[in-house]
């Protein structure tokens, strides 16, 4: 079908297992040098408690060595000894600061067991003030620091989805225009069953699942022979969950099975005879892994045709685990909220759980802007035009009720100010638009913070607003 459009020049598209692959790769490098690395602080409590005995008797040590006669520096004209409760409140806070200090005061003691009169008041007063601003300087950045790591891992897992996303839709595109009379399904077909699979998955048995997906692989990826095995706690289950075709017993030392584990992506035939001088029984061998990188099942192709085992139906046979692993991710998180407000759309309530999980451990909070639509005053299209104006990292939960319709938008890592700012900005597109403000037009605006309260009892706010 490469005929029926002009033949246009374009890069070679990179698969995504291997911009993951060259991802976790670029990862695994050391971005730091020996030096860096010494100089970094670090999580475990044991060595934090190590240096902070450490250090200070190291440096009591060199004062003992350079300056015999006064080791803690007391008399000189700088107090040397005190860089190293200053360094440690730098490192990892006041409190290692103070054990620092309370170090350099149980070596002067000792030092001077038979002085205590003599004992510098004023130096270790002013030490210890200047170590305990340091160490509240160096906590204030940590938690900083923290917090931007936290939103950045949020917006790196957004990244991903939506690099996933777009993916899928340009493999939708080309196989629109190539495969439409060839194949049976659109790509479009297949992740609407796709859909319908992880919708029916808590109402299936995992086996009438795991052979629907096999079915919806071999009417789309032509599989002939392949076979869905479970992965629990790290073991792969011998019994498969699923097959399609007359299956083989497992082989669970196979060299392909074995990389694909090892990898975390998709293997096939070609790298296991390059890699490997044992030949492998499978020719395909895909681990499903979720978006917490965790992997529950493998699915092993005995048997394909020999010209369908290409780049773009390796793509696609990846590409479409991945929505199925990442589309029950996503059920599962969103199951607490779904149980009790069944209306809510599963995107929704998914985010709202990874944003509830990121306002606990980072304290960034997000916001919910609440759209009531009264329908004697607004136009009939007037939802789906605000809906269109929504941000990129925004979900939206449409609600009807009666005489009115509620538009909930959820906008993950904004606060007060941004939910206000998002009315404002539709306050100005109304003006624009129809002339009419968002009162005249019956819009009123309701915002509710995720901040204190949790994802349930937040929605619980929202339905009183519905019911209001």
């Amino acid at each position: 079908m490469s005929f029926l459009r002009p033949q246009v020049a374009q890069p070679p598209a990179m698969p995504v297992e291997q911009v993951q692959h060259d991802a976790q790769r670029a990862e695994a490098e050391p971005h730091w040098s020996a030096l860096g690395q010494l100089t970094s602080p670090t999580t475990s409590p044991w060595a934090i408690i190590g240096e902070t005995l450490l250090l200070p008797m190291i440096t009591v040590a060199l004062g003992l060595w350079l300056n015999p006669t006064d080791p803690l520096w007391t008399q000189a004209h700088f107090p040397w000894a005190w860089f190293a409760p200053v360094v440690l409140a730098l490192r990892y806070g006041p409190l290692a600061g103070i054990g620092g200090t309370g170090m350099l005061l149980l070596a002067w003691l000792l030092l001077n067991a038979g002085n205590p009169t003599a004992f510098p008041k004023l130096l270790y007063l002013g030490g210890l003030i200047l170590v305990m601003v340091v160490g509240e300087f160096s906590s204030l950045w940590l938690a900083r620091t923290r917090r931007a790591e936290s939103v950045q891992r949020y917006l790196d897992q957004r990244l991903e989805f939506i690099t996933h996303q777009h993916y899928l839709l340009r493999l939708s595109h080309d196989r629109l225009e190539q495969d439409l009379i060839s194949r049976p399904m659109a790509m479009r077909d297949a992740l609407s069953k796709m859909r319908g699979l992880v919708t029916s998955e808590q109402g299936e048995s995992g086996s009438a699942s795991a052979n629907a997906l096999l079915r919806l692989l071999a009417q789309y990826c032509q599989l002939e022979v392949a076979s869905l095995h479970q992965i629990k706690a790290g073991v792969i289950q011998t019994e498969a969950l699923g097959t399609l075709g007359v299956t083989t017993r497992l082989a669970t030392g196979d060299p392909l099975v074995v990389h694909a584990l090892e990898a975390g992506r998709l293997c096939h035939i070609s790298q296991s005879t390059v890699e490997n001088n044992n030949p492998s029984r499978y020719l395909i061998v895909a681990p499903l892994t979720n978006l917490n990188d965790e992997c529950f099942g493998l699915l092993l192709v005995e048997h394909l045709p020999f010209f369908s085992l290409q780049d773009e139906t390796l793509q696609t046979i990846n590409l479409l685990l991945g929505y199925y692993a990442d589309s029950l991710s996503v059920q599962a998180l969103a199951a607490p909220i779904r149980q009790r407000f069944t209306e809510c759309p599963p995107e929704f309530a998914f985010e709202l759980q990874r944003l509830w999980h990121i306002r606990q451990i980072s304290h960034v909070i997000s916001a919910i802007v609440v759209l009531e639509f009264r329908h004697q005053a607004a136009p009939p299209d007037l939802v789906q035009q605000i809906q269109r104006q929504k941000r990129t990292l925004d979900e939206n939960w449409l609600i009807a009720e009666d005489e009115r319709k509620f538009l909930a938008t959820l906008m993950p890592l904004s606060g007060a100010s941004a939910a206000e700012g998002y009315l404002s900005r539709l306050e100005i597109w109304a003006r624009q638009r129809n002339g009419k403000t968002l009162a005249e037009l019956g819009i009123f605006g309701h915002i509710r913070l995720l901040d204190s309260l949790p994802p349930l009892a937040l929605l619980q706010q929202v339905e009183d607003i519905v019911h209001a």
